[in-house]
């Protein structure tokens, strides 16, 4: 799942760290793609710190969310769905069209979450704001991150430029999907494709809207509390 759909398990929650761990996993993907980071084997290093702690436990609840996501009959479904669906815009590309369904499903699922107004774009960004900087690059020492300066710079760019906010409008989900096959694929779609892309996202997300909320439920049921 993607930042908005993780943030939707919490959009209660007023711990602003854990709201920050939750999202922590992808942020950290985006930021520096080379890195692999596993707290969750190391928990000791982060248990005597009450704010580190909730950063643990919020990356623990992203990691159990998409466990669950992806071995859904959902996620298997939907993926098969809007691959078929994508196969006009993704020929002569070199893009693999399960890639990007995959991709497209969380981002589409961002989307109905803005537009249907489940989630609070405002509130997710304030919690973000408020979150405990130094602790998180205690946090990323404790994972054996030594510079943490360049994920510092992206959060903080991540903050300040409010960019899911874009995710109400379906063409930025063709163009989100685009920049994100850039970082593997140089000239992923022509304009033609992109307009082609957005055009099927629009019909896939008509389809996917009145049961998109279906599986968040069912996570939302599986999911044991925060402790």
């Amino acid at each position: 799942m993607n930042f908005l759909s993780h943030y939707y398990f919490e959009r209660d929650n007023p711990d602003e760290n854990i709201v920050l761990g939750v999202i922590l996993p992808d942020l950290i993907k985006n930021a520096q793609k080379e890195i692999n980071l596993y707290p969750l084997k190391e928990k000791q290093l982060f248990l005597g710190d009450p704010i580190q702690h909730s950063l643990l436990k919020g990356w623990e609840r992203h990691l159990e969310v998409d466990r669950v996501f992806h071995n859904s009959d959902f996620f298997k479904v939907q993926t098969h769905a809007l691959k078929q669906l994508i196969l006009p815009a993704c020929e002569n590309s070199p893009v693999k069209p399960f890639f990007l369904a995959h991709i497209g499903i969380e981002l589409v699922l961002d989307h109905i979450l803005t537009v249907k107004g489940i989630i609070n774009i405002h509130t997710f960004y304030e919690q973000l704001i408020k979150s405990d900087k130094k602790a998180i690059e205690l946090f990323l020492k404790n994972c054996g991150v030594t510079d943490t300066s360049i994920f510092m710079k992206f959060l903080d760019n991540f903050i300040t430029s409010r960019y899911l906010f874009s995710y109400q409008k379906i063409e930025n989900i063709s163009y989100a999907l685009n920049r994100i096959c850039m970082r593997i694929w140089p000239n992923p779609f022509t304009e033609t494709q992109t307009e082609m892309l957005t055009e099927k996202l629009i019909i896939y997300r008509d389809a996917l809207e009145p049961e998109y909320l279906d599986i968040f439920k069912r996570i939302e049921r599986m999911l044991p509390p925060i402790i």
